[in-house]
């Protein structure tokens, strides 16, 4: 009988063991790590993009009454000055000074401040800020439910107020505009609410950091801007 080569069944030695494991558990670390880090990024991304969604249907909600404001009144005012300013906009219109459908009364018709048939027509916007999260809402005074929430994590919202159309630059890092400029290239001044004519719409939306500066995959904090140009159709503007 041909005696057995004990070399040939010899194991890894118990430092081969460590050594081994040690490598493994290090790349298994740095796959995880990295995989963390890249659905971190993916949910920013995410929320990001729900974000916009419903700031611009928001956005597009408020320049379409906002331009409507005034309709049916008698000295076209259709912004409330004592209640509206940079952060919030008060409007009026008189929406059933028309209808014929015959379910809205002469009382509806011929004013503002009947409850529920004159719902839309005194409508205020503006962001609450409940529990560190903003809300861009949106008031309507007669109403059955008078608070709805157009969109949520909102950094800002600012309402500029001109006499005539402007140009301007967009300055999305401080969450404003700037060197507005009417239609001959000229600096055009603000004006109080209740002389505007033509209202620029801002809102601001911030998007967070993810991890630390000089680390692998860290995004930077920044903010996005969505505008919106109202011409006040009711306030004889002129100048488109």
């Amino acid at each position: 009988m041909e005696p057995i080569n004990q070399k040939n069944q010899a194991g890894f030695s118990l430092m081969e063991l460590i050594i081994a494991l040690t490598i493994t558990l290090t790349v298994m670390s740095i796959a995880v790590t990295m995989l963390a880090r890249t659905i971190k990024v993916r949910a920013r991304e995410n929320e990001h993009v729900d974000e916009l969604g419903d700031v611009q249907r928001g956005l597009n909600i408020m320049s379409r009454e906002i331009a409507n404001a005034g309709f049916n009144l008698l000295d076209n005012k259709g912004i409330v000055a004592a209640d509206s300013n940079a952060h919030a906009i008060r409007i009026r219109a008189n929406l059933n000074k028309f209808d014929t459908t015959g379910t809205i009364s002469s009382a509806a018709k011929n004013g503002i401040g009947v409850p529920l048939e004159d719902a839309g027509e005194d409508v205020t916007f503006f962001v609450n800020d409940t529990a560190n999260t903003n809300y861009l809402a949106r008031w309507d005074m007669y109403a059955a439910t008078k608070g709805t929430v157009l969109a949520n994590r909102v950094d800002t919202i600012g309402f500029y107020y001109f006499d005539r159309k402007v140009t301007y630059t967009q300055d999305p890092n401080n969450c404003q505009i700037t060197s507005p400029l009417n239609d001959a290239g000229v600096s055009q001044a603000y004006v109080t609410p209740d002389n505007a004519k033509f209202v620029v719409i801002l809102v601001c939306i911030g998007t967070p950091a993810v991890g630390t500066p000089g680390s692998p995959g860290y995004q930077p904090d920044s903010h996005t801007l969505l505008i919106s140009d109202v011409a006040l159709r009711n306030s004889n503007l002129n100048k488109y």
